[in-house]
């Protein structure tokens, strides 16, 4: 039995070793990767500043990266059900890093578009696969998705100041350095994927068994995460234009403020996974989103320095939500892992950016802060659609460790049964159960 015991403890230990290396490597990629969305909005003040763009015309690069996105991101996530893609990983890293990285070397605006567009179809390519990747890697751990999630958002936050550090310096011209992460992260996700190929999860199999599917509640939910969608994308393209305004037009203030909305969103991903796992996700996401109600109107009606502050509780907000709107998609279409992934973390996302060019317009004929006020509305609907929904059972693992074998009792012979009057000794005992 301690000897048995030993080898459980340390099967035990190498999988928990493999899930804590995958996902950390799997985390730094999808920040490889989100690093692209995130600068795209950070390239905004330096398209209007370099090329005059207009509000509506800045906003229209935001859309570029979001339309192809929106729409090939569940394609992609059909497609990895019905067959596993891992080479998709590294090969969208690399495309997402090359549509930005062409983005500032040229001066039509149609190229400009296409280059992003491109960046955005890379984005689209990864999210799925890599969340049915993380799904397998992570056990189906909450947690583990968590930290996952993390890496996007740090991607994020990390995005503002890598465009600010290369293109503040030399101008767009230097754009093309900021391909370097995406080569980073296509070398990361590589023994990850031939570790999974190793164990047999390669294949389009999952591990989990396949419930039925709850359309309609996963139809709230997509539209719960349209309306984060929206707020979300609507600050990220416009709060450093609108903080700069208010802060005396300091560039700096402006990137500052970026900064910290992309950063509050790595603290709400892994508070999200935290909060879970005292509360069902579906409370924790749902007040969550109440609370992001009074932060957006905090950034859009008071003034000063405190503006900070309720970036980073909005931040905070609509990404404690994030990795658990995930799993939430996952289980409840259990099914179509890879679809459900592709429009919670795709679709759903991207389909924000469509918002984008109706906010540049009412800025450009209003104001910035008459243009966001909107945005206050979109956590309140995602609120209200979450109060709606149910928990999900917790997905059910399809292949199990066998089971240890009862010891097998042979029957008693008829001699046997004869001498159960007699005593027996424990010896002799020992013997006929054997």
């Amino acid at each position: 039995m301690p000897r048995n015991r030993t080898r459980t403890d340390s099967r035990t230990d190498s999988r928990t070793g493999f899930r804590n290396r995958s996902i950390t490597l799997l985390s730094i990629g999808h920040a490889c990767v989100d690093v692209y969305q995130g600068a795209v909005a950070s390239l905004v003040p330096f398209f209007v500043a370099e090329r005059a763009y207009t509000y509506a015309a800045a906003s229209g690069i935001v859309l570029a990266a979001s339309l192809l996105s929106s729409v090939a991101q569940p394609v992609f996530g059909i497609l990895t059900d019905r067959r596993a893609m891992p080479w998709l990983l590294p090969v969208s890293t690399v495309l997402g890093g090359l549509g930005i990285a062409a983005s500032g070397l040229t001066g039509s605006y149609g190229l400009t578009l296409a280059f992003v567009a491109v960046s955005g179809i890379g984005v689209a390519a990864y999210h799925p696969e890599s969340a049915r990747v993380a799904r397998l890697a992570s056990g189906g751990s909450h947690s583990a998705m968590a930290w996952f999630s993390l890496g996007g958002n740090l991607g994020f936050a990390a995005a503002p100041l890598m465009v600010t550090a290369v293109v503040a310096t030399g101008g767009l011209r230097l754009t093309p350095l900021l391909v370097l992460p995406a080569l980073a992260g296509s070398v990361l996700c590589l023994p990850v994927l031939r570790a999974l190929a190793r164990d047999g999860h390669g294949g389009s199999g999952g591990t989990f068994a396949a419930g039925p599917d709850d359309r309609r509640s996963f139809v709230k939910l997509s539209l719960a995460v349209v309306c984060r969608s929206i707020v979300f994308v609507g600050l990220s393209t416009f709060v450093a234009l609108y903080v700069k305004e208010r802060m005396g037009g300091s560039t700096a203030a402006g990137t500052a403020a970026l900064f910290v909305l992309y950063l509050g969103g790595a603290v709400g991903s892994v508070l999200g996974g935290s909060l879970a796992g005292r509360w069902d996700r579906v409370t924790v996401a749902g007040s969550s989103y109440l609370v992001s109600v009074f932060a957006v109107a905090g950034i859009v009606f008071v003034p000063g320095p405190a503006v900070y502050a309720f970036v980073a509780l909005t931040s905070i907000g609509l990404y404690v939500p994030f990795s658990l709107q995930v799993t939430l998609g996952q289980d409840y279409l259990p099914s179509r892992v890879g679809t459900a992934s592709g429009i919670t973390l795709g679709l759903t996302v991207s389909i924000g950016g469509l918002a984008g060019p109706l906010v540049g317009r009412l800025a450009d004929a209003t104001s910035l802060r008459t243009a966001l006020t909107p945005l206050i509305v979109m956590p309140v609907l995602s609120w209200l659609l979450f109060r709606s929904l149910p928990e999900p059972a917790a997905p059910q693992a399809a292949v199990t460790p066998p089971a240890v074998a009862p010891p097998t009792v042979t029957p008693p012979s008829r001699a046997a049964r004869g001498a159960r009057s007699a005593p027996a000794d424990d010896r002799g005992s020992s013997r006929n159960s054997s």
